[in-house]
């Protein structure tokens, strides 16, 4: 009997201003295989299936468990994490491509420097005066400390803005990651004082407002988080802030 394969079709550019070209790799397979070990297979003896020689696959990966969220990719039409895509899985060949909905760098690498730039324009963090002794930090209930597990999971792996049909070149739609970690800060004793600076954000462009309740997000995160409560929460959040602010500035 013929050692079983498996064949891997790669959607490649060496820079975002090249033509895009497929290339189509033939492996050796073991069990409990998944992209990761795939990828790093090609780079060991780069040769196509045709028998060109190539080039290893530039692609990001770090944790191999599905926490860091580097190794997310597009994988037989579907945004995920390749570290958890197992070969017995999926369907032959696997097509491998880039994120679309970041600047693409090399082969399956992206730039999700835009995550990152909204979570700062958002304030998702928790800004703490000082480097001296603070003492105890204030008590979260069980229920809150419940709710709030959840949303502490995401990894900014961008598999949510990737299906999102209003992330796209005409919006500036922050995405339901970004939503879901307000919501997050905001629930936090200390990270509420500055909740009003989050919500603000989200009432500018690219905020809250621009989200069509979809729910494509909810069901591609790797992490099972619920992205559709933090956004109908956070929306929440958002209208009394308003409301808040307009009857305040009546005044």
């Amino acid at each position: 009997m013929a050692d079983k394969k498996v064949i891997v079709r790669i959607k490649r550019r060496q820079r975002p201003d090249e033509p895009v070209r497929w290339e189509e790799f033939e492996l050796r397979y073991r069990p409990h295989m998944n992209v990761i070990t795939c990828l790093r297979d090609i780079a060991e003896r780069p040769v196509t299936r045709d028998g060109r020689e190539s080039s290893p696959v530039s692609y990001e990966a770090n944790c191999l468990e599905e926490v860091c969220g580097a190794c997310a990719m597009i994988i037989n039409g579907q945004p995920r994490q390749a570290c958890s895509a197992l070969v017995d899985h999926l369907e032959q060949p696997i097509r491998l491509e880039p994120l679309t909905k970041f600047p693409l760098v090399r082969d399956l690498v992206v730039d999700r420097s835009k995550m990152f730039e909204d979570l700062k324009r958002t304030h998702c963090w928790i800004p703490i005066d000082g480097t001296y002794d603070l003492g105890e930090g204030p008590r979260m209930s069980p229920s809150t400390q419940e709710t709030g597990y959840p949303l502490a999971r995401c990894m900014s792996c961008g598999n949510c803005l990737e299906i999102c049909p209003k992330v796209n070149e005409h919006t500036q739609f922050v995405g339901a990651a970004i939503i879901s970690q307000v919501r997050l800060f905001n629930m936090h004793p200390t990270g509420k004082l500055h909740a009003a600076e989050r919500l603000e954000a989200l009432m500018g462009p690219g905020g809250i407002e621009d989200c069509d309740n979809a729910q494509n997000c909810v069901k591609v995160c790797p992490k099972g988080i619920p992205l559709t409560e933090s956004i109908a929460a956070v929306n929440g959040q958002v209208i009394r802030h308003a409301l808040k602010t307009w009857f305040i500035g009546r005044d």
